[in-house]
């Protein structure tokens, strides 16, 4: 009799299935996880990690058991989404170093201009700032400008932190990343996402030094956390401060 074989994690290949109520589903093959975890995360969906010895079938039957808790999370996050913010001329929007001035002119194309301390942001009069192209083009400009402000400020504040609490890191590089705030890589080059520049300043130093801690202690350990807290304070309060803020909502 030939013997069924199961789908093991060892292909070490991703694998998306559409699940009835959750959408596209990824399972990702993991070297080092223990056991099936589920992560739901805005704008990126259905995650499931699964360790060497899981079989795509177990992992499945645990999505399908855990489907009341994932439709939850998920019509959640919809509704979050629906809060993100309508630029508007009347709604004053500000950077770290710039206001946004949104303005009606009689010409056809969508256009912008830095200057002065503003992010002027120019739609066709006919259009109407509530066309989804002119929101969608409002905040393309306003990630450009993130990203500025983020080349301009964050070097140098990694910089001074390192060197107040006697750190050391080979380079500084910004991202626009969709998941994370910032990350550390094995040699040490500092990740940091031009978003942080939409936090206030507190948090923005508290993923720098979240960061710079991974320098020294690379996971997530409890010498990790007593290091973080030692140099920021209160490591854990400003650690949920920084969950009510979202990466790619305004």
């Amino acid at each position: 009799m030939e013997r069924k074989k199961s789908t093991r994690v060892a292909t070490a290949r991703t694998l998306e299935k559409e699940m009835a109520d959750l959408g596209t589903v990824r399972f990702v093959p993991s070297a080092t996880a223990k056991y099936v975890r589920i992560s739901i995360k805005p704008g990126v969906g259905v995650r499931v990690t699964m360790p060497r010895r899981a079989t795509l079938e177990q992992a499945v039957a645990f999505v399908q058991e855990k489907s009341a808790w994932i439709k939850k999370h998920l019509a959640a996050q919809h509704q979050e989404l629906q809060q993100k913010t309508l630029f508007s001329p009347d709604q004053p929007f500000q950077t770290r170093y710039h206001q946004l001035c949104l303005q009606a002119h009689p010409h056809r194309a969508l256009a912008s201009k830095l200057k002065e301390g503003f992010l002027y942001v120019w739609y066709p009069q006919d259009l109407g700032w509530e066309h989804p192209e002119v929101q969608e083009y409002t905040k393309a400009a306003l990630k450009h400008t993130l990203r500025l402000e983020a080349k301009r400020y964050l070097p140098q504040q990694v910089a001074h932190l390192a060197q107040k609490f006697g750190f050391s890191y080979q380079k500084v590089v910004i991202k626009n990343a969709k998941t994370r705030w910032g990350s550390c890589s094995h040699t040490n080059n500092i990740n940091l996402n031009l978003h942080l520049m939409r936090l206030p300043p507190h948090l923005c130093e508290y993923v720098i030094l979240h960061e710079l801690a991974h320098t020294v202690e690379k996971n997530h350990g409890p010498g990790f956390w007593a290091l973080l807290d030692k140099i920021s304070g209160d490591a854990r309060g400003l650690d949920r401060q920084l969950k009510a803020y979202r990466l790619q909502v305004f």
